[in-house]
């Protein structure tokens, strides 16, 4: 549908696009936020560096994983061990809000505006920050759910509660016996909520997200909508990145945007439609806001 030719914004034009991208906000009937890694990073949840040091600093020198996301698929000998590591990870990630206010300032940019989140981020900080979870669909998870290994049902469980008294009695990066998930159907061990593999449950919130998601965007057909794309990458484009296009090409009044530091693109064929701005998404929305 799209040529292979991608057209890029320089640094020097961001002025210009944060211009444009204002006005075509003021003008929108709707705003469809796509939301990838990059948000949450910029939020400071990053996944190395000191932040990873000082969260997981015992498992870096017993085991060498240098950051949160290979920690995840690090085989470790016990389950003890493994929900020692996952309890961390999923408290720092979760249920304690991101570093900055990213989110915030987003929340506020849509403030009045009818608005949708579709997000492959499963760290949740959009309802932390206080957005309508109606207005949200996580698509790939989220940290704060458990499921079946097997998986023998289609259900998930909401983890809070022993996440954090794992956190708080693991002793020597390992939580209490007693304290490890079991499926309550089949009593095998559970495991996270994440799509990694053919394992993954989208249970009945799920699908009532996905409803919603596409009846905003039905009844917004042919309407002046902005497809914001936050920190999107090519990880996963077909998630977000590749429908924002495909649905900005098929309505005249759509206009695609695009905040992504130094990733920032746009095919030829929607450039006279498109905003891409070149730069890192807190100091874009602080742009936004002047």
């Amino acid at each position: 549908m799209f040529s292979n030719i991608l057209t890029r914004q320089s640094a020097a034009e961001c002025s210009a696009q944060i211009e444009r991208l204002k006005q075509a906000l003021e003008r929108a009937d709707a705003v469809v936020a796509g939301a990838g890694a990059g948000l949450s990073a910029a939020a400071g949840l990053t996944y190395s560096g000191e932040r990873f040091q000082r969260n997981f600093g015992d498992f870096r020198e017993k085991y060498g994983i240098r950051d949160m996301y290979s920690g995840g698929f690090y085989p470790f000998e016990t389950p003890e061990e493994y929900w020692a590591w996952w309890s961390r990870h999923i408290m720092v990630n979760r249920y304690e809000r991101a570093p900055k206010p990213v989110y915030d300032s987003l929340l506020k940019l849509l403030e009045g505006k009818d608005y949708f989140v579709l997000t492959t981020n499963v760290d949740h900080q959009f309802q932390l920050a206080g957005f309508d979870k109606r207005r949200l669909f996580y698509t790939q998870g989220d940290y704060g759910l458990w499921q079946c290994s097997q998986p023998c049902h289609q259900g998930t469980y909401d983890n809070e509660t022993v996440v954090r008294r794992m956190f708080a009695e693991q002793r020597n990066m390992k939580v209490p016996p007693e304290l490890i998930p079991r499926c309550p159907v089949c009593g095998r061990p559970m495991s996270m909520n994440l799509r990694a593999d053919g394992t993954f449950v989208q249970d009945e919130g799920w699908y009532q997200a996905r409803a919603r998601y596409q009846e905003f965007l039905r009844r917004h057909s042919g309407l002046r909508v902005v497809f914001l794309e936050l920190g999107v990458g090519y990880n996963t484009p077909a998630i977000i990145k590749f429908p924002f296009w495909r649905m900005t090409a098929g309505s005249p009044g759509a206009v695609y945007a695009c905040v992504n530091s130094g990733q920032a693109a746009c095919p030829e064929e929607l450039r006279d439609r498109s905003v891409c701005i070149n730069s890192g998404i807190e100091e874009a929305l602080a742009a936004l806001a002047r």
